[in-house]
């Protein structure tokens, strides 16, 4: 199996707690094909570089699955069909990185410069 990193974007319509039982659905629609979410990242609601379907915001959510390629083939197919994921994108890696993402790790960096404030 390859190891994917996996990310998600979705309408800012709908709320944080449907994206992420849009992503325990995705989980366990993986596990049926054969494969398996080693972790998840909810990015939360973040402004666009550029509109997607008149929309300036949107969730953000990262997956890195351990899949067959089929798999990440059928649930691209299910990207296509779900009205609410904007966009998304799979990319094939060597390995996970053990540390949080660019994202998160900016964030924490934040929340302790301004709690020293």
């Amino acid at each position: 199996m390859s190891l994917y990193e996996h990310v998600i974007i979705s309408r800012p319509d709908i709320s944080s707690a449907q994206v992420e039982e849009m992503i325990t659905h995705l989980t366990g629609k993986l596990k049926d094909l054969g494969g398996k979410v080693v972790k998840t990242e909810y990015w939360g609601l973040r402004n666009l570089a550029y509109r997607i379907n008149k929309n300036r915001k949107a969730h953000y959510s990262l997956l890195q699955i351990d899949a067959p390629s089929a798999a990440i083939l059928e649930i691209e197919r299910q990207h296509r069909i779900n009205e609410d994921i904007l966009r998304y994108m799979s990319i094939r890696v060597d390995e996970f990185s053990e540390e949080p993402s660019p994202i998160l790790a900016k964030r924490e960096e934040r929340k302790r410069r301004d709690h020293r404030s």
